[in-house]
């Protein structure tokens, strides 16, 4: 099964981070048909999301993003595509690289 692991570090703080993961996880379950679960925490959230052929967890602190995704066999064969996606998504969310 390949893994993909993004990481992205920020500038927002922890409540500008919890904003940007909020809209990611809008996106993820309204664009791409995921069910996500947070689990907030003091100072690191987890967000849990999966679908058919694709699951992972999101961690967010005051300074990283932290995205691992597991692709089943189908998707894994567009592992490469849907990391690219991925990253343009997040880089979009986050602004400039910090």
């Amino acid at each position: 099964m390949p893994e993909l692991k993004i990481e992205r570090e920020h500038t927002l703080g922890l409540a500008g981070a919890r904003a940007v993961a909020e809209r990611w996880r809008e996106q993820a379950e309204q664009e791409w048909g995921m069910a996500c679960e947070c689990e907030p925490g003091e100072a690191t959230d987890r967000m849990r999301f999966d679908r058919s052929g694709v699951s992972g967890e999101l961690t967010v602190t005051d300074t990283r993003f932290d995205l691992q995704l597991k692709l089943g066999f189908l998707l894994g064969a567009y592992s490469g595509k849907i990391e690219e996606k991925i990253r343009a998504n997040l880089d979009e969310l986050l602004g400039p690289v910090a």
